[in-house]
């Protein structure tokens, strides 16, 4: 029963993490270019989990070290671009809706990368939920624009979520989540620290107007946003399992509804039906996901 808990937490916790990126890639975007914002995202993810490097790299085997690099491209670095630049294009309720096809993309890559075995109450529990994803931002109103097409950047970023989530759970299940996390985060930020360098980023800090406000919401979007986030997501596939760990998706939703509340933004009935449809979903996949004790000892005595 603790560890239920403990998975909850960390699920609720993480989602309340991720849920708040949205909005500060949107204050970054006020005054840096989307490359520059996602570059300082991980950077400053990655410095923050600095410390914990050493110990992380003494304690890893070289040859797993290509994996974790790897995790680290799919699960942080290549999706941080592709949202930011999406986002300078398109509705960002549009994006959320995108960004929930991640527990999809999940099963399919562990079933054509791994041959993973899937149960169909879990598919249903993935198109419960986005279902509830659709409600809820349609019933606050999509508007989109002739650049529609920039759609397919936030598919892209999905799919590399979903790759991500697969490879961590079949090839990195023996590591904490600090030590992947820190490696893979030091490796983004080494790659992409020089797209800040060379874009004319540090020199708006010697004006009398530098967008201080656009720089704080950056360095929390990749403390919080993606180092404190990558770790607690590894954790989460660790004590959870990958399917879970790829409904944090649906959850988001709900994090946006309550930045709506703290700007006085009045909720609807719908938006409440819809809260519970996502919530339904994350069930029907967690308990899908779930291995009943008889089944544990049968494959045991195997």
């Amino acid at each position: 029963m603790h560890q239920r808990f403990a998975q909850w937490g960390v699920f609720i916790l993480l989602s309340l993490t991720w849920g708040s990126s949205f909005i500060l890639m949107k204050i970054g975007l006020e005054s840096f270019t989307s490359y520059q914002v996602a570059s300082l995202r991980l950077v400053a993810a990655g410095i923050a989990l600095l410390p914990f490097l050493p110990k992380a790299l003494r304690q890893t085997p070289v040859s797993k070290l290509p994996v974790i690099l790897l995790s680290g491209i799919l699960g942080n670095g290549i999706p941080a671009f592709l949202f930011c630049l999406a986002e300078t294009e398109i509705d960002s309720s549009l994006a959320g809706i995108l960004n929930a096809l991640t527990p999809l993309m999940a099963l399919l890559s562990g079933i054509i990368l791994f041959k993973s075995p899937f149960k169909k109450a879990q598919l249903t529990g993935i198109f419960v939920g986005l279902l509830g994803v659709v409600f809820l931002f349609t019933s606050k109103g999509i508007n989109t624009n002739g650049h529609w097409y920039y759609a397919f950047l936030v598919i892209l970023a999905t799919i590399s979520y979903g790759v991500n989530i697969s490879i961590v759970h079949h090839q990195l299940k023996g590591f904490s989540s600090l030590q992947l996390g820190s490696i893979a985060m030091f490796f983004c930020a080494i790659c992409t620290f020089p797209i800040l360098w060379f874009s004319n980023f540090f020199p708006q800090f010697t004006q009398p107007n530098a967008p201080w406000r656009s720089l704080s919401a950056g360095i929390v979007l990749g403390v919080m946003g993606t180092g404190v986030a990558a770790v607690l997501f590894f954790l989460l596939i660790k004590r959870a399992g990958s399917m879970m760990a790829s409904m944090v998706a649906y959850a988001l939703p709900l994090v946006a509804v309550g930045w709506g509340l703290l700007a006085h933004e009045s909720i609807t009935w719908v938006q409440i039906l819809s809260m519970g449809i996502i919530l339904l979903g994350v069930y029907l996949v967690n308990r899908a996901s779930r291995v009943p004790a008889s089944t544990k000892l049968q494959e045991q005595a195997r």
